[in-house]
């Protein structure tokens, strides 16, 4: 999966470039494209690759987060 990531990530940096830099009477649907491919497919399927294995509870600001949040803050003696 990182390879694929990294393929589609490739793929849409090339697009923006080349919409950029050459004079192509397509070139800004190249950047359109690339830019869409970003946030469409590589930022979605990164943010799901990341996030797979995680437990979304331990990143909610819950009372029993802020509790050991404050607890390890006494601890350390801030």
């Amino acid at each position: 999966m990182k390879y694929i990531i990294l393929l589609f990530f490739i793929i849409a940096i090339t697009a923006i470039i080349c919409g950029l830099t050459l004079n192509l009477d397509y070139a800004p649907k190249l950047v359109g494209g690339g830019i869409v491919g970003l946030f469409f497919i590589v930022f979605p399927l990164f943010s799901w690759y990341r996030w797979k294995d995680k437990n979304v509870k331990d990143y909610l600001l819950t009372k029993e987060n802020l509790d050991k949040m404050r607890d390890s803050q006494k601890d350390k003696g801030v």
